[in-house]
């Protein structure tokens, strides 16, 4: 039977819509909503269209994504198990283990729809499943760290989101060649800079500013002059301080920790936190107009930033209030300080604190970097996070910019799921229906050449700038079908719907590096090390280009983003968000719907259902499936289509299910892929299974050995020895236990057992009764026999537990000095008198056992009088018996009872010196891999004189070499002998086969094979001669049963007789039954 696994489904019997999309009857979006709407009701936030996983944000702690569930998934099949973002996961790591290629996964959707928390859950999978030392553990602690410290200076609070990820992440996990991480790498882009300057209203600032005044201690507070929120302008123009469920004192300390773990020095750490406090404190710092010029309003408010940014207060003054400006007159060129305005002063203001913030993002993120580099690549797994679209009334430069990275990633997804395919298609020649979809592609010129252009000749104010930007895109991409004018701004029609951004003078600003000279210029009137570390520009060199804008930066980052997925095996996670109130169970209907129909869900569903799941190259295809035949392995010898045709023929694949290219196969259904990989994995643990077999057997040879040998050990010197019992194989279960429920039903349920034999038991008047006596780990059972007296079993006989011994109450063993099988098991309360043929292998399983539980070793004592203690029944006394032992005539023991006395005579066995003798298997095995080469060669050159082939002779009796058999695997079937009983010869029934009758060539004919092969026995030569009768020779019969467990070994039931060919000192006989000549164990038979 096998085990029930658990399920985080196994208590919802309610059938939840479906969990593939591509199944719905109708393919609308109403109907992907409705399916959505079921499964977030009844707690499914995965879905499936195809290999896409649609995830829903379920705004609560979901109970699905614990160690059960990441074994459940670990191994599995997507389709083995409810949709989820582990099955997910699980077949990136896989497929980048078997096929050697590069993953990704694209996680995209708006602001709120969990796309952070799902990167999270990958990562930590990862982490799971992946195994290593102590480096892995290093850069696996490093990955997950990282997140904490991320969000802490990377996410803040917005309208839509309390923890949204204000910045691009793209997050590379390296694998070794083994599958386990051993570096990574972080790309960062798009970070909001704007942010720490202004939010809107019920926004927050970062989480690191709420974090620190939140959490810092005492003395942090008092060296960095920390306030309350509504004391810093950056954080009070929102009035929002506070979010719920987050603890930011918290989280403060899981920041520094991250910080530690990833290996940032501990003064860095403090230079950090200082430049953070700084620029609250720069924040404070205003300025009023003074003759069109602006001027700082409060010296004392500039003190503290200056201290904290380590710069002298009047020289910040002056860096706030004018900026250095190059002049050209007449050939010569000289700089000259301007003095700025109001305005001008709180832009240059701002600017220096979001190049501070920007920088000390941009550390942390080199920092993680340099604490995962790894100097080669193998494998990679990238995870990109990026936030989404965010339309609103009124969108700036920053949402343009972020619009714009989130169109790229559309494309990638329309040319990868919907283009490429739909032109693979057409490529391969495969049978296939268009789809229309939305394409946004546009050549250049696009809106981001323009703006850098206008920006190339913006004057210092911008006046007259947003007029000139829209009469330049009206005339670059004014016929376009998704741009419009819109007022003083315009429209883009974007796949996630309308976005009005109306473009002012700041906004440009936005795009403009011009400023980044005069922060240069302030930083290096610094004395903190560190922030010149941050600022690594050289102002000395004379740079004639066009300065680089923030539109042209964030175009290339975008653009070096698109090349780097475009460069891996793509998976996607399509996140939803279902409400605005960020509340689970609230499903708004509208919302949900526009999600599906930008994200072109209904697209992705028509190309999937006409479309195949699963294609490979015809040489990666052999490679995977060719150990399924014996044609394709280890190679086929033929063309590539032919050999993949071959394979899906021999599984039974039906013919609608794939289509044949021109370089590669297209297998439709993932069913039918998995029925190929399910095959393949029967094969392989086929080969496992015979691998783990041969070793098994070699470790219970192993065994087995030291067991005959400890076994000689306890007997030598004390007692005689019989001569079938020095060399006999030990087997251990000799009743089939496996087989026996009757007799298994008094164990434990996984009760190992050591022994099991059945023996004679001697009553108090010495009368031989029959029991199963069983060695296990927690003692001794002796099972007996009872007819039932009553109940509808009435008159049945059913095994009874007579006696269970624990290994404590056991005082010693007692046996003879002749070789008897009899020895007395001594127990507190009453003796037992055992006979068993099996005695030694017993004594020495209970030896072992004995000291492993008590911690001493088992008293055995040898004496040819022995008394034993016998059970107290009804009124009569217990009392004691004694067993004499007597020097007879031939090995069967006389036993004698007299009253209290049983006498027991038999005749001298082997010394009780006598060593256990044998060869190695190993040995005789390569005498025998030997002997049979060199006959083999013989008969080969002798059948093939003269071109002629000819019949093998058959060999002699000196040509047989002799091998050891291996442990035999399972207990005889028959039950051992009973003492004394008497055995009656069986005839021998002598079968000579006639080699001249080819009869049994005859098949059924069918076709020219059943013609060629009747050709084939007519033109055979003259049968040989009948073969002379052999002369009657040595016979025995055997004792037990023996099955062979090699193919040089014979096997024979109890009692048969057979011709013994030769005798051997190593134990191992040849013998010669029913046709078939090959070793057995000589201590199975007698010679009659």
């Amino acid at each position: 039977m096998g085990h029930i696994i658990y399920h985080w489904q196994s208590q919802n019997v309610k059938q939840s819509g479906v969990d593939d999309m591509v199944l719905l009857s109708k393919i609308t979006e109403d109907a992907i909503v409705e399916n959505l709407k079921k499964r977030y009701m009844d707690d499914y936030i995965f879905t499936y269209i195809g290999p896409v996983l649609i995830s829903v944000n379920p705004f609560k702690q979901m109970p699905y994504f614990s160690d059960r569930e990441i074994e459940l998934y670990q191994g599995a099949a997507q389709y083995e198990n409810p949709p989820h973002i582990y099955a997910l996961t699980d077949n990136m790591y896989r497929n980048m283990m078997i096929e050697g290629e590069n993953q990704c996964v694209i996680i995209s959707g708006e602001s709120g729809a969990g796309k952070t928390v799902a990167a999270k859950y990958i990562m930590g999978y990862i982490s799971k499943v992946s195994g290593g030392g102590a480096k892995v553990q290093h850069v696996k602690d490093i990955i997950l760290q990282s997140n904490p410290l991320l969000e802490a200076f990377g996410n803040a609070k917005t309208v839509r989101n309390n923890n949204s990820s204000r910045f691009g992440k793209y997050f590379e996990i390296q694998f070794s060649r083994g599958g386990e991480p051993d570096g990574g790498k972080i790309s960062n882009f798009l970070l909001e800079k704007s942010r720490v300057v202004s939010q809107n209203d019920s926004e927050r600032n970062f989480h690191v500013y709420y974090q620190l005044i939140e959490g810092a201690s005492a003395e942090q507070k008092e060296a960095l002059g920390i306030m309350t929120p509504d004391y810093y302008f950056y954080l009070n123009q929102s009035g929002t301080y506070k979010v719920d469920g987050t603890n930011d004192s918290k989280d403060f300390h899981e920041t520094m920790e991250a910080m530690q773990v990833i290996g940032i020095p501990g003064d860095i750490r403090a230079q950090v936190l200082q430049i953070v406090a700084g620029i609250l404190h720069l924040g404070n710092i205003s300025f009023i107009e003074a003759g069109n010029y602006g001027q700082v309003e409060s010296m004392d408010l500039l003190a503290f930033p200056a201290y904290l940014l380590a710069v002298d207060p009047n020289r910040l003054q002056e860096k706030l209030t004018s900026r250095k400006m190059d002049s050209k007159w007449g050939g010569k060129s000289e700089s000259i300080n301007v003095t700025l305005n109001q305005e001008q002063a709180n832009y240059t203001r701002d600017a220096l604190a979001k190049a501070l913030y920007a920088r000390v993002f941009d550390y942390l993120v080199e920092a993680i970097n340099k604490a995962i580099q790894k100097p080669h690549e193998e494998f990679s797994i990238g995870v990109l996070d990026i936030y989404g679209f965010e339309i609103f009334q009124r969108n700036g430069f920053e949402q343009f910019c972020i619009n714009f990275v989130n169109e790229k990633l559309q494309q990638i997804f329309i040319e990868l799921t919907l283009k490429a395919e739909q032109e693979e298609y057409v490529q391969e020649g495969i049978k296939w229906t268009a789809i229309q979809y939305f394409n946004n592609k546009i050549n250049p010129p696009g809106v981001m050449s323009v703006l850098d252009d206008v920006c190339a000749t913006m004057h210092a104010k911008g006046e007259g700038a947003d007029g000139t930007l829209l009469q330049k895109l009206q005339a670059a991409v004014g016929t376009h079908e998704h741009f419009n004018s819109w007022n003083s701004g315009f429209v883009i029609h974007h796949y996630a719907g309308k976005s009005p951004p109306p473009i002012y003078s700041c906004s440009l600003r936005s795009n403009i590096t011009a400023w980044c000279k005069n922060v240069v210029n302030i930083v290096y009137g610094l004395d903190s090390d560190f922030i010149r570390y941050l600022f690594p520009e050289n102002l000395n060199t004379d740079k004639k280009s066009r300065p680089t804008t923030a539109g042209s930066k964030i175009k290339k980052q975008a653009n070096d983003l698109v090349n780097t997925l475009m460069k891996c095996t793509p998976h996607y996670i399509r996140c939803i968000k279902p409400n605005e109130t960020k509340r689970p169970k609230d499903w708004e209907e509208s919302r949900v719907k526009h999600q599906v129909e930008y994200l072109g869900l209904r697209e992705n569903i028509r190309v999937r259902r006409a479309g195949f799941a699963y294609r490979r190259v015809f040489t990666k295809f052999l490679q995977r499936y060719a150990i399924l035949t014996a044609e394709t392995w280890p190679r086929w010898r033929g063309p590539e289509q032919q050999g993949v045709l071959h394979l899906l023929r021999s599984v039974n694949m039906d013919n609608d299910q794939y289509q044949m290219g021109r370089t590669k196969v297209f297998v439709k259904n993932p069913e039918s892929l998995f029925l190929l990989e399910e095959m393949r994995e029967r094969k392989f643990d086929t080969f496992a299974r015979t691998i783990q077999k041969a070793y098994r057997r070699y470790i219970a040879r192993k065994k087995y050995e030291q067991m005959r040998e400890e076994a000689s050990d306890i007997l030598y010197n004390s007692k005689e020895r019989r001569t079938n019992s020095i060399n006999r194989n030990f087997v251990g279960d000799y009743l089939g236990l496996e087989q026996r429920p009757e007799l298994r039903q008094f164990l434990a349920k996984r009760e190992r057992v050591d022994f099991a034999d059945s023996v004679n038991k001697f009553d108090r008047r010495f009368k031989s009764i029959k029991r199963d006596l069983i060695l296990t780990a927690k003692g001794i059972y002796l099972i007996g026999r009872e007819k039932v007296k009553k109940g509808p079993e009435k008159g049945q006989i059913k095994e009874v537990l007579k006696r269970k011994l624990e290994f404590g109450s056991i005082n010693g063993i007692s046996l003879s000095t002749r070789q008897d099988d009899f020895f007395i098991l001594h127990e507190t309360q009453y003796d037992s008198l055992l006979e068993s043929n099996f005695k030694t292998e017993f004594l020495s399983l209970l030896s072992k056992r004995y000291e492993d539980v008590t911690k001493r070793k088992l008293a055995i004592s040898f004496t040819d009088r022995l008394e034993y203690r016998v059970k107290k029944e009804g009124w009569g006394g217990g009392g004691s018996r004694v067993v004499m032992f007597q020097n007879g005539i031939g090995d069967q023991a006389q036993l004698k009872p007299t009253g209290k006395t049983l006498t027991i005579t038999i005749g001298n066995g082997l010394p009780k010196s006598s060593m256990l003798f044998f060869f190695s298997k190993y040995t005789l095995h390569c005498y025998l891999l030997f002997g049979r080469l060199v006959m083999q060669l013989f008969h080969f050159f002798a059948a093939h004189q003269n071109g002629a082939t000819k019949f093998s002779r058959v060999p002699k009796q000196s040509d047989i070499m002799y091998s050891s058999p291996h442990t035999q695997s399972r207990p005889p079937q028959t039950a051992l002998p009973k003492l004394g009983f008497q055995r009656a010869p069986r005839i021998p029934t002598h079968n000579h086969s006639n080699q001249g009758n080819m009869d049994f060539l005859n098949v059924p004919d069918e076709g020219m094979s059943g013609k060629q092969r009747k050709q084939s026995i007519g033109q055979r030569p003259p049968p040989a001669p009948k073969p002379q009768p052999r002369p009657q020779g040595p016979r025995c019969r055997a004792l037990y049963q023996y099955i062979g467990q090699d193919t040089d070994e014979i096997s024979f039931e109890y009692n048969d007789v057979f011709d013994l060919v030769k005798e051997d000192p190593s134990g191992w006989w040849t013998g010669r039954i029913r046709g078939k000549e090959g070793l057995f164990p000589g201590n199975y038979v007698e010679k009659i």
